[in-house]
């Protein structure tokens, strides 16, 4: 990797962190899915706005048609759907620890269900991956964290590996921006639909929500994407994958920084042993794609 790759993997892994957070502060002040659809109708149309000004065209192939569904649904919906909804309750420290195993998630039903082989390195990386998440999830439980609000991350991150395992590269052809974007739109219908027959409306028009909600627009929801398929086109998606390792340190990092959250030791361990979990795993992906 280039120094250039690393910063901008840095930056990206920065990015998608904060959005956890910045999520708790949005779902405080209004109903979490009403919120979530106005950022992805917004982050959508400024996405496919951006990729027609970059000449990308509105045509898909039937992999990329299939990828803005399923993605657009299972990912912007669902995972980030139930996040949410979960950060009403749990510590935004918690629920990114939860999601940053998706890779973990990946990999181990990949191996159960399609019959992936996995490497002694990837197989350790996984028992350690999964351990960590188990200590931290045990202490923050005896400590009053709520079960629902864990259950809603734990859903969200298998629904999004789901997603992940099933579809695969298939949204490779070009017209990536686009794709983005489309799958921004398909997720903002679905959860403006959920949200008419769910959720009461209520709204604080702070200064803090305006910030978290600008920022997730701007920063995970168009910096973010951007970075990470510049950082992809740079090193390959195997690469790109491992910063993923770094996620759970700047999730808790930023969480700390704006909300003021705790961290003990026992999260501290947790945190270093789900890292290494992930970073063995994304390793082993890396070295067996030579």
């Amino acid at each position: 990797m280039t120094a250039r790759s690393i910063v901008m993997g840095l930056v990206f892994v920065a990015l998608w962190s904060s959005a956890f957070a910045t999520a708790r502060v949005i779902v405080a002040h209004a109903p979490p899915l009403t919120a979530l659809a106005f950022r992805f109708a917004i982050s959508g149309v400024l996405a496919v706005a951006l990729a027609r000004a970059l000449g990308q065209g509105w045509r898909l192939t039937r992999g990329q048609a299939l990828s803005v569904l399923v993605f657009g649904l299972c990912q912007n919906a669902v995972y980030l759907g139930l996040n949410f909804i979960a950060l009403q309750w749990v510590e935004a420290s918690l629920a990114v620890i939860i999601a940053a195993t998706m890779p973990l998630l990946v990999a181990a039903l990949g191996w159960a269900f399609k019959g992936e082989r996995i490497s002694p390195q990837a197989a350790l990386g996984l028992a350690a991956g999964f351990l960590g998440v188990a200590l931290i999830m045990g202490t923050r439980v005896s400590g009053g964290a709520d079960p629902m609000g864990i259950a809603l991350c734990i859903l969200g991150a298998l629904a999004l590996a789901v997603a992940t395992l099933t579809i695969g590269g298939a949204a490779s052809g070009g017209n990536v921006l686009m794709v983005v974007g489309l799958q921004m739109l398909v997720g903002a219908a679905a959860l403006a639909a959920i949200a008419a027959l769910t959720e009461e409306w209520h709204f604080t028009p702070a200064p803090a929500f305006w910030a978290a909600f600008i920022w997730q627009i701007v920063a995970p929801g168009l910096a973010a994407t951007l970075i990470w398929f510049r950082l992809v086109g740079m090193i390959g998606p195997i690469r790109a994958a491992a910063f993923h390792f770094l996620n759970p340190a700047f999730g808790v990092l930023v969480a700390v920084a704006l909300l003021g959250e705790r961290v003990h030791g026992w999260d501290i361990l947790g945190i270093a042993v789900t890292m290494t979990g992930i970073l063995l795993v994304q390793r082993a992906r890396i070295r067996a794609a030579g």
